[in-house]
């Protein structure tokens, strides 16, 4: 069913499980179908995130239900080129890893772009998979992801419509995007084998999964836009059983979603009241408090201005409702047990520097909880910088023994030979997590916090060495469960936004919910706090908090002491500016927004949602 402006089926679910889950189960339905008609299952397969939790439900079911892949044939959308199949960033691997080496799939079924042949071959490879998909039967269900520029496998803007496999040139987005993977766009290949658009949707029945803030903007083109080359994804509105899955995040763009009144009835929550109130004040140019019965009416509002007796009474509730969200250090808590989780040792500066400072001001008994290393996030000049001034003052002041040259020549010789986006040795892996830890401590007491508020939880998922992690696991539940009930929390924040370029926030968001669902002590107040990769809107937010033009050189004074992240960060994902520019846009913007809304101006702001505790019945 369509809905809106959308000219393709949408899905939206609670969560990502969720997506896995009816995916993976139609994936089983088709595997079972074909099976007793002695037929084989095709599928065309994708690669990246988006689908790991659908493959492992997949090996789930393979486990736990007997669910056979022995009949099972399949094509996967693309391979970099150059790209060896063994290397640590190849689509072979990732599939082995994921998938096939958990599954009784024969390996004479599994087909997927070759990025090791000459040149000169490619092209005839191109056309016997083409001729491969045609000898299976065709493919039955096809998964897609959905890249920053709208591809759908390597389809880049200009791909045509009548496209087959072949080799493509990836676009600069698409190669900045994928540079989290390569540890810098410089190592990420600059061609691609892809299957092409006619290929795509010669597939009968296709499914495009799409999660995180980040996509909102492309899925919202790509599902209501025009059918535009530009946008390869929008080609998939031709077809005539295509469904888009998407978490709340991803469709937060779409009109039913973002401006549903545009469109149809609306439940006119507190929340939805907000939301409108504050879009028409945005669409109008007028502060919320001289928006007059015109306004309303020729915006599509008259439902909503029905519940007051005047506009200027839904006026006054909505800018009463703003007003009462912002909390000034007066007004935030004093004297209660709070814990701060941090995905990374920056995220808590970055996100909540300003209201982690009011905090300790108001005399908060305040925990930093850092929940993995970050040290995949450091560059290996980093590690030879510090490892000379342990060479030289170990020089000057005579401290060491004999395993301290040997252990900085072999850390020397190590990253001299090892290959771009290699795991990192296990002594290089230490030094890059102290390195994360001191830059840490020293950024709280630019607060004045102390150091031993600061606690390194170290979580079993963060460490594989690779950018890609293991999914949140028992251990890493139980860590953070064995901190809740030693320092019994009233409130906890929590990074809730989920953009990161590599999905940590996401999985620490994970781990912190399990860990409160078993939680057995009065459950906390939960702070979700944002600002690294994106900001809660005015609406959105419980709790605006102001800082001063002081207020806000501090913190991003405590975001420079994570030297290493500073100048040029590993993982910078789309947006090029460092992390306190980041910040200080959208901490001066907030600001900004609640200024031309009429309410008090305020030099810089940030936001945060709050979950109240379950309270027993």
């Amino acid at each position: 069913m369509r809905e809106g402006m959308e000219r393709i089926r949408v899905v939206v679910a609670d969560s990502h499980d969720e997506i896995a889950r009816r995916i993976a189960g139609r994936m089983a339905e088709i595997i079972r179908a074909r099976g007793q008609a002695g037929e084989p299952a095709v599928f065309g397969l994708a690669t990246g995130s988006t689908p790991i939790g659908i493959y492992r439900e997949l090996i789930r079911l393979h486990r736990e239900e007997s669910l056979g892949f022995r009949h099972v044939v399949t094509f996967n959308l693309d391979e970099y080129y150059p790209m060896a199949p063994d290397n640590l960033h190849s689509y072979h691997r990732f599939m082995r890893e994921n998938l096939f080496d958990h599954v009784d799939i024969d390996p004479r079924h599994i087909h997927i772009p070759r990025g090791d042949m000459p040149r000169a071959e490619v092209e005839a490879h191109c056309r016997e998979l083409e001729r491969a998909i045609v000898a299976a039967g065709g493919i039955d269900y096809q998964i897609l992801g959905i890249g920053q520029t709208g591809h759908i496998g390597f389809n880049e803007p200009g791909s045509d419509a009548d496209s087959r496999t072949r080799l493509v040139v990836l676009d600069t987005i698409t190669r900045r995007s994928a540079a989290a993977d390569f540890f810098g766009t410089e190592n990420v290949p600059q061609e691609a084998i892809t299957m092409g658009v006619a290929t795509i949707l010669e597939a009968r029945e296709i499914a495009l999964v799409a999660t995180g803030e980040h996509k909102a903007a492309v899925v919202r083109r790509a599902v209501e836009g025009d059918v535009d080359r530009a946008v390869a994804a929008t080609y998939l509105q031709r077809h005539g059983n295509a469904t888009v899955f998407l978490d709340d995040a991803a469709a937060a763009e779409l009109t039913r979603r973002k401006t549903p009144w545009l469109i149809g009835e609306v439940e006119w929550t507190a929340d939805a009241t907000i939301e409108a109130v504050v879009w028409l004040s945005q669409a109008t140019g007028k502060s919320m408090l001289k928006l007059d019965d015109a306004d309303y009416r020729e915006h599509r509002l008259t439902s909503l201005l029905a519940r007051y007796p005047s506009f200027a009474d839904l006026n006054g509730a909505v800018f009463n409702a703003l007003s009462a969200k912002i909390r000034g250090r007066s007004k935030l808590p004093q004297g209660r047990r709070i814990v701060l989780f941090s995905p990374h040792p920056d995220d808590d500066v970055i996100s909540a520097g300003g209201v982690l400072r009011k905090l300790h001001q108001n005399r908060n008994e305040i925990v930093i909880a850092y929940q993995t290393s970050g040290n995949i996030a450091v560059f290996d000049h980093e590690v030879r910088r510090y490892l000379d001034f342990v060479r030289r003052t170990a020089a000057d002041f005579d401290y060491g023994n004999e395993r301290l040259p040997a252990l900085i020549r072999d850390v020397a010789e190590f990253l001299a030979t090892r290959p771009p986006g290699a795991v990192d040795s296990e002594a290089v892996l230490m030094l890059k997590k102290r390195i994360r830890e001191v830059e840490a401590i020293s950024a709280i007491e630019t607060l004045r916090l102390r150091a031993n508020q600061a606690r390194f939880l170290d979580l079993p998922f963060y460490q594989t060495g690779k950018v890609r992690k293991d999914p949140i696991g028992e251990r890493d539940v139980e860590i953070i469960l064995e901190l809740l009930e030693e320092l019994r929390p009233e409130i906890v924040l929590v990074a809730g936004d989920l953009s990161d370029p590599h999905g940590t926030h996401r999985m620490c968001k994970e781990a912190v919910e399990r860990a409160l669902e078993r939680y057995g002590g009065a459950p906390p107040e939960v702070w979700y706090y944002r600002g690294a990769w994106q900001e809660w809107s005015i609406a959105e937010a419980d709790i605006l908090v102001p800082m001063s033009e002081e207020e806000l050189r501090v913190k991003i004074s405590a975001i420079f002491k994570h030297q290493s992240q500073k100048d040029r960060a590993p993982f910078p994902g789309l947006d090029e500016r460092e992390f306190w520019q980041r910040v200080e846009e959208r901490n001066r913007g907030t600001a900004q927004l609640v200024d031309r809304l009429g309410l008090p101006e305020y030099y810089a702001m940030e936001a945060m949602v709050v979950r109240k505790p379950d309270l027993p019945a």
